[in-house]
This record gives structure tokens, sequence and C-alpha cells, in this order.
């Protein structure tokens, strides 16, 4: 994809090795940053081993970094080489012996992990629950005959850290080298918005961010923001719209409540699923501020907020005022949120609120978007074959979108990537947490199925949805009933052209009925409740 090398970490360090032999190398970013232990690649369906040990780099930097890269500057410039720079939080290193390693948790090596999913499974649990800066130990995984050592985590920065490093003098754009192949269409969100906070405390299984940037939100200053806001107003091309003020989650501005920060991140137990916890901080107030603060900024026209917001945290807030002003000055016309599913079974392995939540938010959102007489809809994301989801619980979201009368346009398939919980469930078929046995659909040939599912309108997926409602036993769901989500083979076939899985005749009635469900969705209409929309592409800067 584009100039980049597969694995490139591993490329770029054996180019340095065979250029410059003895040199230091220290590695980070996400990609090192994720796979820091040994883990499950969904390329090679095998387990690897960490890619600082792949990479033969002498250091691995994980999290965002900043820390750590000034201290490990130091210490090159004082001249210790990296492999001997074992001391700096936020790292991790190889070594042959642990004799000077205190207090640490070792978990399953690479051979067991790769030979035993329980262990794998074993091993994820403790790599999820020390990775906090308060509480978290030294994690040891051998590796033959050598052990991958992660330091403990780096603390958050504070917010005049944070301001430091957002106000440093950043290009916002992408590099020359990329002109002649016309640009990178992503840089026009990244332009002209800005990062308000990093870290979450939504803890999606699915979600990578908790492994990199930590369960403690932090947020810069609204002297920082309106600083930048400011500057993004002086860009040639800027028009008057800031397409994002957010982060990981938008509305989330500071730690879930006043013992993280002391005490850190709750073992064992989620801040928002099942249920928002009891000493959860529920507070818009302080983004209320700043996106204020903002509306009066020079030049600024609107100030959208696209990045996702977590629609179970704003219904937990007893003030209405942040729903009332985000409906009515920083939506975009589509307000982005992501509920994924609507069965229990799957919501619990994700970790996101109960469907209900979502139904009260969309409700409420219609309501208050009404009473400003304004059009505005929500664009849900909705995922397929997540762990736990079975073909029935496939089904069962295929019918709500039925009731609601919604067609997406684009689904989200489950992707299993490094450093989630839900990629330790899909490649052990084990809930790391329970050790108890997940449902875990594998095959491509039942991840089509659900995914079609959820696009049961769409002719081409007629044969897909057909055979899945068949051996999901719902055949009740096939004919010419208000609840039928296809009709049968019969008048399926009587209407085919021949060129795909459901065709519909050449006849005027037939023609006129493509157009309309065309229109339809190229006017993007989204139907929650009983206005339709269409999910669009959008460059997001989180999912949550």
């Amino acid at each position: 994809m584009g100039l980049r090398p597969d694995r490139a970490t591993i490329v770029y360090c054996n180019k340095i090795r065979e250029a410059y032999k003895d040199i230091n190398i220290v590695i980070g970013g996400i990609e090192a940053s994720l796979r820091r232990f040994a883990h499950y690649d969904y390329w090679s369906d095998k387990v690897r081993k960490s890619m600082l040990i792949d990479s033969t780099a002498d250091l691995l930097i994980y999290g965002m970094g900043e820390k750590q890269i000034v201290a490990v500057a130091e210490s090159l410039k004082n001249g210790v080489d990296a492999k001997y720079i074992t001391y700096v939080r936020g790292t991790c290193y190889v070594t042959e012996s642990l004799q000077d390693v205190q207090d640490y948790v070792e978990i399953p090596s690479y051979k067991e992990v790769c030979t035993n999913k329980r262990k794998y499974a074993e091993a994820s649990k403790i790599e999820y629950e020390e990775q906090d800066s308060v509480r978290g130990h030294i994690i040891v995984q051998k590796h033959g005959n050598k052990y991958l050592v992660q330091n403990k985590p780096e603390a958050p920065l504070n917010r005049e850290e944070l301001d430091e490093v957002y106000g440093l003098t950043y290009m916002k754009n992408f590099h020359p080298i990329y002109e002649g192949k016309g640009g990178i269409a992503a840089i026009e969100e990244v332009k002209f918005s800005t990062v308000s906070s990093r870290g979450c405390f939504g803890d999606c299984k699915f979600c990578a961010i908790t492994f990199h940037q930590g369960r403690v939100v932090q947020s810069r200053s609204k002297k920082s923001i309106l600083h930048e806001v400011e500057e993004i107003t002086q860009l040639p091309d800027f028009k008057g719209y800031i397409h994002d003020v957010g982060g990981p989650t938008a509305n989330f501005r500071k730690p879930a409540c006043s013992k993280q920060l002391a005490f850190g991140a709750c073992k064992g137990k989620e801040c928002l699923s099942p249920n928002v916890c009891e000493n959860m901080d529920v507070d818009h107030g302080e983004y209320l501020d700043l996106l204020r603060a903002i509306r009066k900024v020079p030049k600024v026209k609107k100030a959208f907020v696209r990045s996702g917001l977590r629609y179970d945290y704003i219904m937990a807030d007893k003030d209405d005022t942040f729903f009332k002003e985000l409906v009515e000055h920083h939506v975009s016309g589509k307000l982005k949120v992501a509920p994924e599913h609507v069965s229990k079974d799957v919501l619990k392995y994700m970790g996101k609120p109960a469907g209900e939540t979502y139904d009260k938010f969309v409700a409420k959102f219609e309501k208050l978007t009404k009473k400003i007489g304004k059009k505005q809809y929500i664009i849900p994301y909705l995922m397929s074959s997540h762990p736990g989801s079975t073909l029935n619980c496939a089904i069962e979201l295929a019918e709500y979108l039925r009731d609601i009368n919604y067609q997406p346009e684009q689904v989200q398939d489950f992707y299993p990537t490094p450093g989630t919980l839900a990629t330790t469930m899909y490649y052990t078929g084990l809930d790391p947490m329970t050790m108890k046995e997940v449902y875990v659909p594998k095959t491509k040939h039942e991840k089509a199925m659900q995914r079609a599912l959820l696009q049961f309108k769409n002719p081409k997926y007629y044969t897909l949805v057909y055979e899945a409602l068949t051996q999901g036993g719902r055949i009740d769901l096939i004919g010419n009933g208000p609840k039928c989500l296809i009709r049968n083979k019969s008048h399926a076939n009587n209407n085919s052209d021949g060129k795909s899985s459901i065709k519909l005749g050449n006849n005027k009635k037939n023609a006129r009925k493509v157009n309309k469900d065309k229109s339809v969705n190229e006017k993007n209409k989204f139907q929650s409740g009983k206005k339709k929309n269409v999910r669009t592409k959008h460059k997001n800067k989180g999912r949550l």
C-alpha cells in the first residue's frame, strides 16, 4: 500500500543492519508498540515473535513515547549503547538473564503461546491487566534462550506536557514525495482538525487504543487548542470549517474518576461496560466550554465533532446542555456513533453498552433535531463476525435493520489486529478474561454470510442471505410477508436477468423500482426511527 513495504519495521531494520552492522536501532510507533509481545498475525495466520526480536532492533518504545524518546536520546548522548538502556519506563528490551530484573510477572513463553491457545489467552490477559502506569508490573516473556522484558508503562503526560508536544511546529501536510501520486486524501481531515485528548476508558475489545495509549484520558488546555485553531484559520485553503475537535473518544476530556490518577485504572472492572460505573465522573462541562470558545474564533464558521462519541456517556450525563449544543452547532448533517451490534451476546464480548441505550440516544437526538428544525441523521458503525457472533446473532441484527428501515452502504467485517482482546478471542476461541469458550465465525463463507445479512436488501447478496436464513433455521424471514428479509427463490428467479445472484427484470415497473431504491441511497438519507440516510465513507480518527 503506497510506498511502504509490508512489515515495514522489520524491512527497514534489516536494511539498516546490512549497511551499518553495529549501529543502535530503536523502534517505536503503532506497529512496534502493538506487536511488542508474541502475537497472533492475521496475514500469516500464526503466532509471531515480538517485533523487537524479529526486527533485530536494540530497544522498543511502546505507547505514545514522548518521554521515552527523550530519555533514550539522553542516554545515547552520554555514550550508553541502546541494548544497555534497560531502565526507561515504556520500553522493551531483550536480555539473556533475569538476574537484574526485579518485581516482574512472567507470562507464557513464545513457544507455549505458539502451541497452546489457552496459554496464549492467559498471556493476553496479563498483558492487558498490567498496562497501567500506577499499578502495572514489569512483564517478562521468554523467546528461545532470551527474554523479552517490558518495563512498566510510562506515566501519561500531564496537561502542560501535552500542550508542549502539540505546541511544536508541524507541517500539517504529507511528504512531497506523494505529490506526483495525487497526494493523500486523508490529509484534509487531519489538516483542519485538532486533537483535544488521548487515551480512552471506553475499552472496546476490538480496539487497540488501550494497549497503545492507555485507559487514563489526558487532554490539552483550552488555550493550546484555541491557539492551534487560530493557526488553522490562517491556512490559505481554510474554508471556515474545523473538521473535528476530538480524539480516540471526542467527549472524554478527563479521567473516568478521581481514583484513576492515584490508584490507576481498576483491575478486573471496566468504566462503562456492562453499565456505567457508579464512581464515574460524568461531566461534559469542560468540553462544552472548549467548543463554545472555538465557535467564537474569527473565520470559524462551524466546528464539527466527527471522531466518535460515546453515546452511553452522553446519556449518563444528567445535564442535557452538551447534547443540545452538540445537535445545534457541531453536527455536519450526520453524527457518527458506534453501536456496532444489537445482540446482547455480541455486545458483551465487544465491551459495548446494551442496544436499549443506543435506541434511547437515537430517540433523544431526533427529538432535539426536530426541535431546532434541522435535518440531521445518525450514522451507526456496524460490525459483522465479531467473536461471539453466531449466525443467529447476525440475523438478529438484520431484523433490527429491517425494523428501523436502514440499509447500510458499508459494513465493517471484524479483522483481528495485534494488541486487542478480541483478536485473542478470534485466535484462541476463549475469552481471556474468563477463560470460557467463545464462538468465533472464522470461515470465509460464514463471515461472508454474516456480512451479507447486514445488507440483505442488496440483490447481489441474495444467495448468501438465503443460505444464512436457511442454515439459521429462520425460513420464516423468506417470503412476501412484511417481516421477511428477502423474497422466496421462485420470485427471485422470475425476476432474474442472469447477471447477479438476484436480478431485476427489464420491464419498466422493475426499472422504476431500481431507480427509486438507487435514488434513496444517493440522497444519503439514513433511517434512525423513520428517516433514512446512508453510511458514507469518512476518514475517522477513532472507532469507539
